[in-house]
């Protein structure tokens, strides 16, 4: 499989949970989920090997229920749950792309997927795969951008990329603020000094301790993905 052309090979994508729920108010749109694994199936064919991190706010999050009473590890525990759900409805979709793709789960649920295992996991991404990482770290207090860091980290990843709805990172809302600035580059000790919300302090942090570069882009604009990893996307790079 020729990956001519391409900047980086092996690419972790984070997903969030909203992503998967297109213009409804909950849940999963599956036609949303069939435009996004066709994207992940344009990039493999391209010859990258993809990782995916989804979260699970579509469904349920762990810091709105711990903020309406839960407790918070409960609360965050029924949230990897949810992330368990989208893995399973973008992998379903991409076997029926034609695209190799295996749900591994930070908790183990033998009868639904495979449990993580980073060796298993590095396998199944050399063997042209597609992996996807559910049910967070396996850990309460853990964000699923936490999480992307790290299996990024683990998978011996080339670059981060956080797919959004809009083509990178702003001053602020842009959709709140029409003057918002937007930046082609960003250090990881501008990110944290500034507070810009992109990705949680932590998963910045690790990236920034293992020179793991986030892209920030659009996942809304059709062929993104590939562009990302042409290294022609519009977007912005947090780095160094």
């Amino acid at each position: 499989m020729a990956s001519s052309g391409l900047r980086y090979r092996r690419l972790l994508l984070k997903l969030s949970g909203e992503a998967l729920m297109g213009k409804s108010a909950y849940g999963i749109d599956v036609p949303v989920v069939q435009r996004i694994s066709g994207e992940i199936g344009e990039a493999v064919a391209a010859g990258a090997e993809v990782a995916v991190v989804v979260g699970g706010g579509n469904i349920f999050r762990g810091l709105a229920g711990a903020a309406k009473g839960m407790d918070r590890a409960t609360a965050d525990y029924m949230g990897m749950l949810a992330t368990v759900m989208n893995s399973l409805a973008l992998h379903n979709a991409l076997e029926q792309l034609g695209v190799a793709a295996r749900v591994l789960s930070a908790i183990p649920m033998p009868t639904v997927c495979e449990a993580f295992v980073r060796s298993k996991a590095l396998h199944h991404m050399a063997s042209g795969r597609v992996v996807i990482f559910a049910a967070g770290t396996g850990n309460p207090f853990f964000t699923t951008d936490t999480t992307a860091a790290l299996r990024a980290i683990e998978m011996n990843c080339e670059v981060l990329a956080k797919a959004t709805q809009v083509d990178g990172v702003y001053s602020a809302d842009p959709k709140k603020v029409p003057g918002a600035i937007r930046y082609d580059t960003l250090t990881y000790a501008e990110v944290l000094a500034r507070n810009l919300a992109v990705m949680d302090g932590a998963a910045i942090a690790l990236a920034r301790d293992n020179d793991l570069p986030v892209i920030v882009f659009s996942i809304e604009e059709p062929g993104n993905l590939l562009k990302v990893l042409r290294g022609e996307a519009s977007a912005t790079v947090i780095s160094g």
